[in-house]
C-alpha cells in the first residue's frame, strides 16, 4: 500500500466504498463516490499497489501527460480518500478503485486495516444493477446489512440473495466478520438505458446514503442532471412504439406492485426522511 502522507486524524468515520465493473450499473455508484470526492475536495490518503490486484491485460494502465507536461503512466488501482463534509461532526473516508482481478481476500484484508487504523464505526458499499423498472419513475435502492440496530433505524432487511457476487458481496461480508456495521445499497438501472451515466441512479445512491451517514450530502447539479437524462430517455423512447410500450407496461407493474405501500409505513418513512434532511440542512 502507498501512503501519500501521514495518515490524518478523523473524527468518528464511516466508509463509503464503490467499485467499478460488475458491480457498477451504468457507472451509478463510482458517479456518486466521484460526485462527493469532488464536492467535499477529499483528500488522498492511500492506494493500494495495482502489482497485487489487476491484471493489466483486463484492466491497461493510461499514459498521458501529468501537469508539468512530462508524459506519465496512471495505473489502474483502488484509491482512499478523507472528507471533512461542512458543517459536520463526523469525517468520511471514501474508497474509490476497480473490482480487483485477483486475491480478493487479501485486498479486502488492506482495505479492513485501513478501516482499523482511522477507526471507521461502519461500512457502506454502494452498487447498481440492470433492472426491469421504468424511467420515469423513482429508481428503486434497496438496502441490506447484518446489523440490527441498523436494520431498525434504515427499515433494511438481511439480504436474502444467493448466487454469484462480485466484490461488493465479498467486501461486505468480510466486514460484518470484522464486527464492522455494514450496509449494502443497490440502485436498480433501467436495462434499457443501461450507459453511463445515470444521474437519477446516482442521485437515488445518495439520498439513501445521506440517512445512513446522517449528514447533508451536496448535491449539485445531479437534480438538473437527472430532469435532463430522463427527458432525454423519454425522447428516445417515445420515437420508438415498441419501446414506449414496453415502458408503459413497465409502469404498470411498478405501479401495481406498490398499490399496498402507497400508504401507512412508506409515507411515514419518506416524511421522516424529509423531517430528517430539513434539519440536518437548517442546522448546517
Amino acid at each position: 500500500m502507498s501512503e501519500q502522507s501521514d495518515f490524518p486524524a478523523v473524527v468518528d468515520p464511516w466508509m463509503v466504498v464503490a467499485f467499478e465493473g460488475w458491480n457498477d450499473a451504468a457507472e451509478a455508484a463510482t458517479e456518486a463516490v466521484d460526485h462527493l470526492i469532488e464536492w467535499w475536495d477529499a483528500e488522498l490518503v492511500a492506494e493500494l499497489d495495482p502489482d497485487d490486484y489487476y491484471d493489466y491485460q483486463v484492466n491497461r494502465p493510461y499514459i498521458g501527460r501529468d501537469d508539468d507536461g512530462e508524459r506519465s503512466i496512471s495505473w489502474p488501482t483502488t484509491r482512499v480518500f478523507v472528507a471533512r463534509p461542512v458543517g459536520s461532526d463526523r469525517d468520511v473516508l471514501l474508497v474509490r478503485g476497480l473490482e480487483p482481478n485477483m486475491r480478493w481476500l487479501p485486498f479486502c484484508d488492506e482495505l479492513l486495516m485501513l478501516a482499523d487504523r482511522f477507526s471507521v464505526r461502519g461500512v457502506v458499499t454502494l452498487g447498481a444493477l440492470l433492472a426491469d423498472t421504468p424511467h420515469t419513475r423513482p429508481i428503486p435502492v434497496t438496502g441490506s446489512t447484518s446489523d440490527a440496530d441498523l436494520a431498525a433505524r434504515l427499515h433494511v432487511e438481511e439480504s436474502q440473495y444467493e448466487g454469484p457476487t462480485g466484490i461488493n458481496g465479498v467486501f461486505t461480508v468480510a466486514s460484518s466478520e470484522s464486527g464492522l456495521p455494514t450496509v449494502s445499497l443497490w440502485a436498480a438501472v433501467p436495462h434499457y438505458v443501461a450507459q453511463a451515466p445515470s444521474p437519477k441512479a446516482t442521485l437515488a445512491l445518495l439520498g439513501y446514503l445521506e440517512d445512513i451517514l446522517e449528514i447533508s450530502l451536496p448535491l449539485g447539479d445531479l437534480r438538473d442532471l437527472a430532469r435532463a437524462w430522463e427527458r432525454g430517455v423519454e425522447e428516445l423512447a417515445s420515437s420508438d412504439s415498441e419501446i414506449a410500450a414496453y415502458v408503459e407496461s413497465l409502469e404498470e407493474a411498478r405501479d401495481t406492485s406498490e398499490l399496498p405501500e402507497a400508504s401507512g409505513d412508506a409515507i411515514a418513512r419518506e416524511f421522516e426522511r424529509y423531517l430528517k434532511r430539513r434539519s440536518r440542512d437548517t442546522d448546517t
